[in-house]
């Protein structure tokens, strides 16, 4: 890249080490960064020459403490479009809407992975994209975790949770597959709070958040001395996880000489820490989830098929949100009640036009950036209930393409379609399928509550499911 290409970061930050940390990151993808150690000199700097040309700001909370609100506010009344990044060790709801309310683009909560914040720092600063308003916010508030938390009455996903709830009565490993963002982890932790290990450990690992010549280290432990560097004996997570659940998160991303040591791992039903003379015997439940199909990989020869075959005889697809919009109103009304229990944050209501402009995007992040970008409008939102335009960023794509979308009421909004495509009634049995769907997902699969809510008998509910050819769990 050339200087006249290269683009200008502020790193506002009194830590040497992560300030060489991040300006390594950033300089690998064409970034040049400067340093200001204290909220005088990172103002100062924006009136010179050089901060005239900055690109982005990344501030450390820990620099101004407890003014780091007021130093985001005057550096955004400084330079308004100049995109602010926060990192900071508070998971606080109520710092993450004071941090936004002053400007800040992102909130980024350490220890943040090294691609996590690069991606936050790209999609900030890349105006042509349309996904600026959207980038996924790390998530501030805890999902419970229980099947009770999973939100959705499609079928497809459905499917996934009758499996998954199946499964975690069992022993077995699982499998679960489906892009970021899908909810996997919540599913990990819905499976384990159900299962006969609840009470046990459970550890998730994120094979891509770890350093590739740690992630043997992180998994099997090693002994004191075993390599340099390697100052205390360090116990691995399938260790620690014996009689509990380990979840390795982004398998997929596994390299293949760790993949057949895992594989050996499994068959033997034992670890063997690095430098150590002989294994420990462990029972665990192993839980992977990945991003991709593996059977795309094991024909690609990134990934071991005996692997594939030893995680487990149960695979759980989680769909895309693309693939379920009309669980969008749902997961709408849900995500704004939590939101509205974080300090600083009153519950929303949401309206029929801005359901249909939601309803209108693809969410490449699914349902994690889904609740990120309601998260951020419910910040801003100065009304009771959240309007199209509370997506400014979604309005210019979508409600600039397609002018009637916002006029148009929401099928959806119910969860059922009642006409077809030209304009036409759906025959009635169709519509009292998907209806039944609807209730089975909302009183989550509870049948007496579904037969009470609907006016039925639980017979004459079951001969329905039967007669329709809907599967009780659907």
């Amino acid at each position: 890249m050339t200087g006249s290409q290269q683009r200008l970061l502020m790193l506002i930050d009194d830590e040497p080490a992560q300030c060489r940390l991040i300006s390594a990151l950033a300089a690998r993808e064409g970034w040049r960064t400067i340093i200001a150690e204290d909220a005088e000199t990172a103002i100062a700097t924006l009136g010179t020459r050089q901060g005239m040309q900055l690109d982005a700001i990344i501030l450390d909370h820990w620099v101004p403490g407890d003014d780091a609100c007021s130093l985001i506010a005057d550096l955004k009344s400084r330079r308004p479009a100049l995109p602010l990044l926060m990192l900071t060790t508070s998971a606080s709801p109520l710092l993450a809407v004071e941090a936004m309310r002053a400007g800040a683009t992102d909130y980024l909560i350490k220890p943040v992975s090294p691609d996590r914040l690069m991606q936050a720092l790209r999609v900030a600063t890349t105006r042509e994209s349309p996904r600026d308003e959207l980038a996924p916010l790390t998530e501030k508030m805890d999902a419970p975790a229980d099947f009770d938390a999973m939100v959705g009455a499609s079928p497809q996903f459905r499917k996934a949770l009758a499996v998954a709830a199946k499964a975690a009565r069992g022993h077995g490993g699982v499998l679960i597959e489906g892009e970021s963002g899908t909810g996997k982890e919540m599913l990990v932790r819905a499976m384990h709070g159900a299962s006969a290990r609840a009470k046990a450990p459970l550890r998730i690992v994120n094979i891509a958040g770890t350093p590739v010549n740690s992630i043997e280290s992180v998994l099997f432990g090693h002994e004191k001395g075993a390599f340099p560097g390697a100052f205390e004996q360090q116990i691995g997570a399938i260790q620690h996880c014996d009689g509990g659940t380990l979840s390795l998160d982004e398998i997929d991303r596994m390299p293949i000489s760790v993949q057949e040591r895992l594989l050996e791992s499994i068959q033997r039903g034992d670890v063997r820490p690095i430098g150590a003379r002989h294994s420990y015997r462990v029972d665990v439940r192993l839980i992977a989830q990945s991003n991709q199909p593996l059977a795309e990989l094991v024909a690609l020869g990134e990934f071991l098929p005996e692997l594939v075959t030893a995680l487990g005889p149960t695979v759980i697809e989680l769909p895309p949100l693309r693939q379920r919009t009309s669980d969008i109103p749902a997961l709408c009304r849900h995500f704004l009640t939590r939101i509205g229990e974080q300090p600083g944050l009153r519950e929303l209501g949401i309206t029929d036009g801005a359901l249909s402009l939601l309803a209108a995007y693809d969410w490449p992040g699914n349902v994690r950036q889904l609740q990120a970008v309601l998260f951020r409008a419910a910040v801003f939102c100065e009304s009771d209930a959240l309007t199209a335009s509370d997506f400014p960023q979604l309005l210019d794509m979508i409600g600039s393409e397609n002018p009637t979308l916002l006029s148009t009421p929401v099928q959806e909004s119910a969860g059922v379609m009642l006409y077809t495509d030209d304009g036409n009634l759906r025959p009635l049995e169709e519509i009292e399928a998907d209806v039944i769907r609807l209730a089975i997902g909302l009183y989550r699969g509870r049948m007496t509550e579904v037969a009470r809510r609907l006016g039925i008998g639980r017979s004459t509910l079951y001969r329905k499911l039967s007669e329709l050819g809907i599967d009780n769990a659907a």
